[in-house]
């Protein structure tokens, strides 16, 4: 789980401007930063099915909002994509 710290610093590093907290630019950051740590914890405990299904809506989630971005805003796209690291 995320910590108010660890989501801040996210926030700081994706965000537009001073107040932007709900963008799907972060929202897609605090997305993969918690799917990272889930994917650890899955790698350590692999019978944990309920985290599983959660690792699995969250992917999925990203994946819309990715989508999203991707038709409305393709530099930002394209930018969000090199900074997370996400694709080749």
């Amino acid at each position: 789980m995320l910590t108010t710290r660890k989501k801040q610093n996210v926030i700081k590093e994706i965000q537009k401007h001073d107040t932007d907290t709900g963008s799907a630019e972060v929202q897609i950051g605090l997305l993969s930063r918690g799917i990272e740590e889930l994917t650890s914890h899955l790698k350590k405990n692999q019978k944990d099915n309920s985290s599983r299904r959660g690792l699995l809506k969250m992917v999925s989630k990203r994946r819309k909002l990715l989508d999203f971005l991707a038709r409305t805003d393709e530099k930002a796209y394209g930018k969000l994509i090199k900074k997370l690291g996400l694709k080749k």
